[in-house]
């Protein structure tokens, strides 16, 4: 973002930056040309973040379909910044994208991953998804599985998508929102 663009704190806030032309995806880039400027800034914003804690840890940037993708690299204390059950992580990934929103002036949507937390989580979530589903297959009785945050519904859902007589359904509210696996009606 050149000096003389200002986005107002609310907009930055809210995560509804207005985009000027210099900005805008259409403008002198491609999406992917975006999407690796919003990866650069995120890698920036975590490489300090990292220097003020006194983590060593390595950034690695790349792009995955429509999404920039930034994971932290590194063993030891650097597991810390995942925290229990991912928390930290989602608090870091919330900050990390609001920084890359203040230096490119879009919206963003990267996924942030440290010491692979997030691939691991990703492999239990379809193996979840797939038992649930078989299970649900076996009794024919619905399963409600615990409340999870929207990344890890997602993948459950897809997971028990992929297998025959059987759907699912998210019920509650945020943060206590679950997965239900049901027989097919």
């Amino acid at each position: 973002m050149s000096e003389d663009t200002i986005v107002p704190a609310q907009d930055v806030a809210d995560g509804a930056a207005a985009e000027t032309p210099e900005t805008a995806p259409s403008a002198g880039g491609s999406k992917h040309d975006h999407l690796v400027a919003e990866g650069d800034a995120a890698g920036d914003y975590l490489e300090r973040l990292l220097d003020i804690l006194d983590f060593d840890g390595d950034i690695d940037l790349d792009v995955e379909g429509e999404r920039a993708v930034v994971s932290i690299i590194g063993e030891g204390d650097i597991e810390r910044l995942v925290g229990d059950r991912g928390e930290v992580l989602d608090a870091l990934q919330e900050l990390t994208r609001l920084a890359a929103m203040a230096e490119t002036g879009h919206r963003s949507r990267l996924m942030l991953d440290i010491a692979g937390y997030r691939a691991r989580r990703r492999t239990e979530l379809r193996e979840l998804g797939q038992a649930t589903a078989e299970k649900v297959l076996e009794s024919g009785e619905a399963v409600r599985l615990t409340p999870m945050n929207p990344f890890e519904r997602k993948i459950v859902h897809d997971a028990v998508g992929a297998v025959d007589g059987v759907e699912s359904s998210s019920e509650g509210e945020e943060p206590r929102r679950r997965v239900v696996v049901s027989p097919v009606s």
